[in-house]
């Protein structure tokens, strides 16, 4: 089987006349956290995008997973974005946003049993079964992130897209949230495209880090190689646009 999940090679992508990636090579590799770092700007969330094909682009994003491996398709990609609008005037409970997603029954004839089972499942898989019948409109930052995580793990993806899924959640819980990524990948080998600005997270989370600069790779190695001072600044200046919360180092089994 081949290591590597998914290959990029010079991808593209135009947007309203703009140049947002400009010929990106890349590989993710199968089991793997691979981190995504640079500055606002740079293209992180549109090279997501394209990999879920949000988004036109030029180029070759090639999948290695799948029953059929002649087939360069995912046999599934989950993907949580960075933020959810839900209109204020919507009445859906969370219960309401599973059964919209795991069945085609209308959802005012109810959830069969085994839907509601499914719910369970996802939803204390990711310590979150007492959000069930939460309005979604009312979940703090954390818990719509949990929630959104449990969604994206059905069915059981073989790559997972996170864009700063910790964006607007405050320190403790966005620890605890990261260590639930961190279990999810060793307990089921997902391989995990991780974007976020908190060097701390990368080094102690991360098996792999991709650097972009103004819509390209501008380097990449294991997090002991990239997340340190001397080469953040030299890739990208003095104003990073990193944080770091200075919490013990705990890296991941290579």
């Amino acid at each position: 089987m081949k290591p590597d999940l998914v290959t990029i090679r010079d991808l593209h992508v135009t947007l309203g006349g703009n140049a947002i990636l400009k010929g990106v090579n890349a590989v993710l590799a199968r089991g793997k956290i691979t981190a995504l770092i640079g500055l606002n700007g740079a293209g992180k969330s549109t090279l997501l995008r394209a990999l879920v094909k949000e988004v036109p682009y030029t180029g070759c994003i090639e999948f290695h997973c799948g029953h059929d491996h002649s087939r360069p398709n995912p046999e599934h990609v989950g993907y949580v974005p960075q933020s959810l609008r839900i209109e204020a005037n919507l009445p859906l409970t969370v219960y309401d946003l599973f059964a919209l997603a795991l069945q085609r029954r209308p959802l005012f004839l109810g959830a069969t049993r085994p839907v509601r089972e499914r719910m369970a499942q996802l939803l204390e898989r990711v310590n979150a079964l007492h959000l069930l019948h939460q309005p979604v409109e009312k979940l703090s930052g954390g818990e719509l992130q949990r929630v959104l995580l449990a969604l994206a793990m059905e069915p059981q993806p073989e790559l997972l897209l996170l864009d700063e899924p910790a964006a607007g959640i405050d320190f403790k819980e966005g620890e605890k949230f990261y260590d639930l990524i961190a279990g999810l990948n060793r307990e089921t080998g997902a391989t995990i495209l991780l974007v976020s600005h908190d060097t701390n997270v990368v080094d102690r989370m991360a098996h792999h880090v991709l650097c972009l600069k103004d819509g390209r790779i501008a380097c990449q190695g294991p997090p002991r190689e990239i997340v340190n001072e001397r080469m953040l600044e030299q890739i990208f200046g003095s104003h990073k646009g990193f944080y770091d919360h200075h919490h013990p180092h705990i890296h991941p089994e290579k």
